[in-house]
């Protein structure tokens, strides 16, 4: 059985992140990752349409880096692969506002704000952030709201991972002195959260995975973690790693073992498998496991437009933000041109305060404006035509994730209002956009029938915490009563970012590997 000084299981913002320090500071490390390596530009799918290259349901032979979790409060979008969510966000690297330091279960364990700041501009010059240096049709749009809104000074361009240099011009690694791989200049294709297939998206596997891996840190794709057993009560004398097979009908199983295990693999991956070793090998975790499950209050509307010359889907997935207040904001989002599998799934946008009613009104709609909605759904090319608007707010309130019997996750409310699909600013928003773009909003059926929002920035349920009372982490990221274990992804997000968290899972991982002493010291 092979031994390691880390085992990380998940390859996203905070895997990455650990995989490249440890390796530096001398630790033997593997990474495990259940999703697949996108290693070539045939691995992404050219559109959504692609189920297979897509979608991640492996059961059903989609073997893709994207997934969808549905709970009863919400729909969580997340991505899977080498490189996690990096392979399927949309680029966007801010720091939160004040507030998010200051609130949560992480509030006053430390002087976040400051302490991060140092770790904010080193995840910054890791991951490429850039400004959006060009202004597409949908920044455009968005800078018309702000002005009609009086609020123009609030728009500004967005920093992305992403490499724009010269249009399709390949050079030389620009990012670590040329050991890092080549890169590509943008060619604004819109593609973005298809996964890049044109090498000017600055995913985790083109810098700290690329980097750790000439260090010694290997990495193990297409195997999932299902058991973590302690050598020991507390874990002191190490840890077995048991995995098997993700993407096989009949998987084969193997084990490792390490003196520290890091758990990164996002909310969906961590939480879940928290849960489950809670009633089994790890029963030490702390009962605020699951607890604290949050999200940025999203909504996610579809505005498709009447004019069949406008172009939505060129330029960069995100490339502006508008700042409707100190807590709330919108982004426009766009897919590559082709790629409307969306179109399937959207529906008017109505309210309702149960799902008749908003049959009801959702029926009403397509009899008051037939045309209208035949010519949204029936639409050429709906990627093409359809400007996203991502609304968020900074909101903190909480749901709790628990473990069915049949091994499945599911949501309750816990704390403050719960998340919804019938904002009221946004559906504002969303009828400005309608008038400056000449076009028809709809949602997600989900929201309009179920009632269920969706969230691309599911956080929390293994939080920070004074003691194991309060919390699953402590202010370093190390598990209660466990040694040598630590968790590393948005999972630890404590408080509500209001924003894209992946620059802060960043930083919050930079800090806490930081902590970690050289191998050589380690008596």
């Amino acid at each position: 059985m092979s031994e390691y000084d880390y085992v990380i299981i998940g390859s996203g913002f905070g895997g990455s992140v650990s995989a490249l320090r440890l390796s530096e500071k001398g630790y033997k490390v593997l990474v495990i990752e259940k999703g697949k390596w996108f290693n070539n530009p045939e691995d992404f799918p050219t559109t959504n349409w692609n189920l297979r290259k897509w979608m991640w349901m492996p059961g059903l032979g989609m073997r893709g880096l994207f997934k969808m979790t549905l709970f009863r409060h919400v729909v969580a979008l997340s991505g899977v692969g080498v490189g996690g969510g990096s392979l399927v966000y949309a680029n966007t690297l801010p720091i939160p506002k004040s507030e998010f330091f200051n609130s949560g279960h992480w509030k006053g364990l430390d002087n976040w704000e400051d302490i991060l700041k140092p770790y904010y501009e080193t995840a910054k010059k890791m991951l490429g952030a850039e400004t959006h240096p060009y202004m597409s049709r949908s920044d455009k749009a968005m800078l018309q709201l702000a002005k009609e809104m009086g609020i123009e000074s609030s728009f500004e361009k967005t920093d992305v991972a992403v490499h724009f240099g010269k249009v399709g011009v390949t050079v030389s690694d620009p990012y670590f002195d040329g050991k890092g791989p080549d890169r590509t200049g943008c060619n604004l294709c819109g593609g973005c959260m298809l996964g890049c297939r044109f090498n000017a998206k600055n995913t985790l596997d083109k810098n700290y995975l690329f980097l750790a891996q000439p260090l010694g840190a290997e990495i193990m794709s297409e195997k999932e973690v299902y058991d973590v057993i302690p050598l020991s009560e507390d874990g002191n004398d190490g840890y077995e790693i048991r995995y098997k097979d993700s993407i096989s009908w009949f998987p084969a199983n193997g084990s490792v073992k390490t003196k520290g295990v890091i758990f990164a693999g996002g909310v969906t991956g961590t939480v879940k498998l928290l849960l489950k070793l809670k009633s089994s090998s790890l029963k030490n975790l702390s009962d605020m496991v699951g607890q604290g499950i949050r999200t940025n209050s999203e909504s996610l509307i579809g505005v498709t437009t009447f004019d069949k010359n406008a172009v939505f889907s060129e330029g960069i997935a995100i490339g502006s933000i508008v700042h409707l207040d100190e807590s709330r904001h919108v982004e426009p989002v766009k897919y590559s041109s082709g790629a409307g599998f969306w179109r399937l799934f959207m529906a008017p946008m109505v309210q309702g305060n149960n799902i008749f009613v908003r049959f009801f009104r959702m029926l009403k709609d397509f009899f008051i404006h037939p045309l209208d909605n035949l010519r949204i759904f029936l639409v050429d090319d709906w990627s093409k035509r359809t400007q996203i608007l991502l609304y968020m707010e900074s909101i903190d309130s909480t749901l709790r994730l628990v473990r069915s019997w049949t091994g499945f996750l599911i949501s309750k409310p816990e704390k403050g209002p719960l998340p919804t699909a019938f904002n009221p600013k946004a559906q504002e928003i969303a009828h400005r956009i309608e008038t400056i773009i000449n076009g028809k909003a709809t949602v997600m059926n989900t929201e309009t029938l179920l009632g269920i929002p969706t969230t691309a920035h599911i956080l929390g349920g293994a939080c920070m915490g004074k003691d194991a009372t309060s919390g699953v982490i402590d202010k370093d990221n190390k598990v209660f009563n466990y040694k040598n274990m630590m968790i590393c992804d948005g999972s630890m997000i404590s408080a509500n970012p209001g924003v894209n968290p992946s620059l802060s899972i960043t930083a919050i991982s930079e800090l806490a590997m930081s902590k970690i002493p050289l191998k050589e010291d380690v008596v």
